[in-house]
């Protein structure tokens, strides 16, 4: 009996490609991803948060200091990603063996944990990133700091929490299990383990479908994060004023970046996560 027959004969599958994945594995290799991605990618980001600021494109910076903010991203990239994959795939293995129609629960509920987890670390790190990248008046990083914490105290730095939570959380919804659904359909239509390159393959469509459909909430929680005050932060109200001031084309603002920023950097980061398990996982082995 060949892999293909095992996989779709057996009622229970692992649902990871290559077995459970060690907590530390998961947070080294999401924290290598996270940096490399949000480096290499970051002035497409930079563009995007321009092209959905209420301030406007031009008056955010147009295509000048396109890395600007680049340092809070660095410091906080290994943490955030790191504590998303190790979340994502601890909850994984609690459940090491399901069935087919019960594993795309298991990776959703996965993905909604690791990205209430990481919001922790990303949204400090966004406010004062996206306000150094939109900024009108050129601010520096710590005036940024020192304007939130003045105004607002440690509250400050989560303003647009929840928005955020809302924005990745159905991000992820659809992201994840449809990255865990084509790795495994992948596999049995080509009978052999994925290379890392198929795995970052995988990452880069769910993410582009997960990106595209998900745009309107992240225009939102920019707006939120950008406001200089703590008035209208309620999410249907600037989700309401956006549409009524320019219309869908307001909430899709950015729409193209976004999706080709996350289609890289899906592939960037699934592949390069990937890459360094399998790189820990056989240091390990040799170990032993």
């Amino acid at each position: 009996m060949n892999e293909n027959q095992l996989d779709t004969s057996n009622k229970f599958n692992p649902i990871s490609i290559n077995g459970p994945r060690h907590y530390s594995t998961s947070l080294i290799a999401g924290a290598v991803a996270g940096t490399v991605v949000d480096i290499a990618l970051f002035p497409l980001d930079t563009l995007k948060t321009r092209l959905q600021s209420q301030y406007g494109f031009i008056q955010s910076g147009g295509f000048r200091g396109i890395y600007k903010g680049l340092t809070p991203t660095i410091i906080g990239a290994p943490f955030t990603a790191g504590l998303f994959f190790g979340t994502y795939d601890g909850f994984k293995n609690l459940f090491p063996s399901v069935s087919n129609n019960t594993a795309p629960l298991v990776h959703l509920c996965a993905g909604i944990v690791g990205e209430v987890v990481c919001c922790t670390t990303k949204v400090p790190i966004e406010i004062v990133k996206q306000r150094r990248q939109a900024s009108p008046n050129q601010e520096s990083i710590l005036k940024i700091i020192r304007n939130a914490y003045a105004n607002e105290g440690v509250f400050g730095f989560y303003r647009g929490y929840w928005t955020t939570v809302m924005r990745d959380v159905p991000f992820s919804m659809l992201q994840l299990p449809i990255w865990e659904y084509l790795k495994k359909e992948y596999r049995i239509f080509t009978g052999k383990p994925l290379t890392t390159l198929e795995v970052a393959l995988c990452g880069s469509i769910s993410g582009g479908i997960a990106a595209a459909l998900t745009t309107p909430i992240d225009v939102t929680k920019t707006q939120i994060m950008l406001a200089n005050s703590a008035v209208d932060q309620n999410f249907s109200i600037v989700f309401k004023n956006i549409y009524k001031k320019k219309g869908l084309n307001g909430l899709f603002a950015g729409f193209l970046p976004r999706v080709v920023l996350i289609m890289i950097g899906g592939a960037l980061f699934f592949g390069v996560y990937e890459k360094t398990c399998r790189e820990i996982e056989d240091k390990n082995k040799n170990i032993i």
